[in-house]
């Protein structure tokens, strides 16, 4: 065999030829992705584009979105996180709760401009302007905002503990009556948006934005609401292991990193690790991240890192993605792909389904405690750990025939 001959047989040359056509002014964002992003991270574009199309979107597969980073302020939210969750691409998320903040600006007809990064911060701070990078505003927009938050929390409703879906949905039914009556469209806010396709809204660390702050002011005076974060942790378990207990997917898409990151993986571990119920861990990963994974941060661990920690089923590893390029770049044209290539879904509402998927994730729990359905990650012995009996070593599958953590040899 001739070696030119070897080469064209060689498995290593599977991929497609590298000739694009010229792009041209006429050229579709699509056309664009689809044809010209060849190689290093406009390739790896490409490749998460085709895989949430193809795959992600199958009408039994739940996507979960992570967000980090100020994204909504930069006009992400109108331009691409609305038509997402519209178009039933997204079926819950996780947030910081900057993100949603800022989000209520538009939402309240609030003005957000253009600006410049090399601004002198001292003379915008002597004139009442507020900078994110190139992003400026009055400082009264954080004001005016604040002020709705603590209208908002004054609500009967809020007089007592919830989960972050649960005030993110109920706080966006006030962001829609208010952009209704000042006549600007309810489709400028995610939270709106959310409240309307009944999307939940999670949010990691909820002290951590100004509406924790607002929150922590309630408290002071007086009031009963407060987030239950323990709720989020077990609704969050809950949306992913109904869909899986189901005999469906789940796919997480990560825009950024961070704690939302983590807390959209964590998922898993809860349901497998902590709750000690059988599940192999995530079936899709998609993420777009500027982190690097040499550092040790959960922002840029690899999915094949995660494996380990039992957040993505090891099977799911040719169906993941990294893509290092800023969300800014990254979500429009991954949005224009995605409505471009895939018809609209039907939603799932998660938000209304909450109870349901939580007595779900209850009964398997009960389940696993009696040694039914125990995760198969778990040494033997950790059926004893969780009923306090001796079980019948045959009776588990576990990686190991028992623990041998914090034991000398």
């Amino acid at each position: 065999m001739t070696q030119s001959k070897a080469k064209r047989e060689s498995p290593f040359l599977g991929g497609r030829r590298i000739r694009p056509r010229p792009v041209t002014g006429s050229v579709k964002a699509a056309d664009l992705v689809e044809s010209t992003f060849s190689a290093y991270n406009a390739a790896r574009l490409r490749e998460a584009c085709t895989l949430f199309v193809k795959r992600m979107l199958e009408p039994d597969v739940t996507v979960g979105l992570s967000l980090t980073g100020a994204l909504t302020p930069a006009g992400l939210g109108l331009s691409c996180l609305i038509p997402l969750m519209r178009a039933g691409f997204v079926d819950w998320m996780i947030s910081t709760g900057a993100n949603l903040y800022h989000d209520v600006h538009h939402g309240l007809g609030m003005p957000i401009h253009e600006g410049r990064p090399n601004f002198d911060d001292v003379a915008l701070r002597n004139d009442g302007i507020i900078r994110i990078y190139d992003i400026v505003f009055p400082y009264e927009v954080l004001l005016d905002t604040d002020a709705f938050f603590r209208e908002v929390l004054r609500a009967p409703e809020f007089d007592r503990p919830m989960s972050t879906a649960e005030f993110h949905w109920r706080a966006g039914r006030y962001v829609e009556e208010r952009a209704r009556a000042l006549g600007i469209g309810t489709d400028q806010s995610v939270l709106a948006s959310a409240y309307r396709y009944d999307v939940p809204i999670y949010t990691s660390s909820p002290g951590d934005s100004s509406i924790g702050m607002n929150v922590a002011r309630n408290a002071l005076e007086g009031r009963k609401f407060s987030f239950d974060v323990s709720a989020d942790v077990n609704e969050t378990a809950a949306l992913v292991y109904g869909a899986k207990s189901a005999g469906g997917k789940s796919a997480v898409l990560i825009f950024g990193g961070g704690s939302p990151k983590n807390f959209l993986l964590q998922t898993e571990p809860q349901i497998q690790e902590v709750l000690g119920i059988d599940e192999a861990g995530h079936d899709y990963f998609v993420q777009f991240t500027d982190a690097r994974p040499d550092t040790g941060g959960l922002s840029g661990a690899t999915p094949a890192e995660a494996v380990s920690w039992g957040k993505i089923d090891p099977q799911a590893l040719p169906d993941t993605v990294v893509c290092y390029l800023d969300a800014t770049v990254a979500m429009p044209l991954f949005t224009a792909f995605s409505l471009a290539r895939h018809k609209k879904r039907p939603l799932k509402r998660l938000y209304r389904r909450r109870e349901e998927l939580m007595q779900n994730l209850a009964s398997a729990f009960a389940a696993a405690k009696e040694g039914k359905g125990l995760s198969r990650r778990a040494p033997v012995d950790y059926v004893e750990k969780l009923t306090g009996k001796e079980p019948a070593a045959k009776a588990h599958r576990g990686l190991r025939t028992h623990s041998q953590f914090g034991k000398k040899k």
